[in-house]
């Protein structure tokens, strides 16, 4: 029987563009022993670009997550480099929480000495900013880089590759010969489409980072390993239904 992991999305989006979110875990790289199940949060906020929809998502990851470990999960993922909700998952839960900008960022600092993200726009580098403070690796970032077009959750990259594609070459040759970088992370689990072309045409490592955050879900399931609760100590009292119940 397959050991299932949760990949949450941390917006809405319709059921068919969660198969374009499935797509960036090609099946080659997944341990057969796994199954990877996406959903999305059912409420909350749009493309994360401001505090406000980072609380937003976070309440709803939060929500969509809560319950994992009693549904059967073995692990969940959070499939954003907003990292919502990662450590309210951790606390809520006893299972493996991953998530991708805190994935792909420590396991860049095993692959090489600097490491630049390359994103869509500049609404997000303040996500990026966030998880390298929490982790004190200020100094192993070459560079945020971005190219100006705003992201789109539900067609991620498609129609817009012979642009987009370019453009994130661009600035990533620009980290890596102007600003140091030996490593680049995609900026987006909805940039995974751009994957394949960037390690065709790079000569450091890419990550990308929703990948790298279920390959660590996976090797912590199955070397029994999971988050300390020293560290992500449980609720006294948990209230998962209080995003559904009304207030009385």
């Amino acid at each position: 029987m397959s050991r299932r992991i949760l990949n949450i999305v941390p917006v809405p989006v319709p059921p068919e563009a969660l198969d374009a979110f499935a797509a960036q875990l090609p099946g080659e790289a997944i341990h057969p022993d796994f199954e990877n199940v996406f959903v999305a949060a059912r409420a909350g906020a749009t493309v994360i670009d401001s505090p406000y929809e980072q609380l937003l998502a976070e309440a709803y990851v939060l929500d969509a997550g809560c319950r994992a470990e009693e549904e059967g999960y073995a692990a969940v993922a959070v499939n954003s480099m907003s990292d919502s909700a990662l450590s309210a998952l951790r606390s809520r839960l006893n299972v493996p929480v991953t998530a991708p900008a805190s994935s792909a960022m420590l396991l860049a600092c095993m692959l090489g000495k600097k490491f630049s993200v390359v994103t869509m726009w500049p609404e997000w580098h303040s996500l990026y900013e966030k998880t390298i403070a929490e982790h004190g690796i200020a100094h192993r970032v070459a560079s945020i880089r971005d190219i100006g077009v705003r992201p789109d959750a539900a067609e991620l990259l498609a129609g817009k590759e012979e642009v987009v594609f370019d453009a994130l070459l661009r600035e990533s040759r620009a980290a890596i010969d102007e600003d140091g970088a030996d490593v680049i992370i995609l900026g987006s689990t909805t940039m995974h489409q751009s994957y394949e072309f960037l390690r065709a045409n790079l000569e450091v490592p890419v990550l990308s980072p929703g990948l790298v955050a279920v390959k660590i879900a996976e090797l912590l399931v199955l070397t029994g390993t999971s988050h300390s609760k020293k560290a992500y100590p449980s609720p006294a009292r948990a209230q998962d239904d209080l995003f559904t119940q009304p207030v009385v």
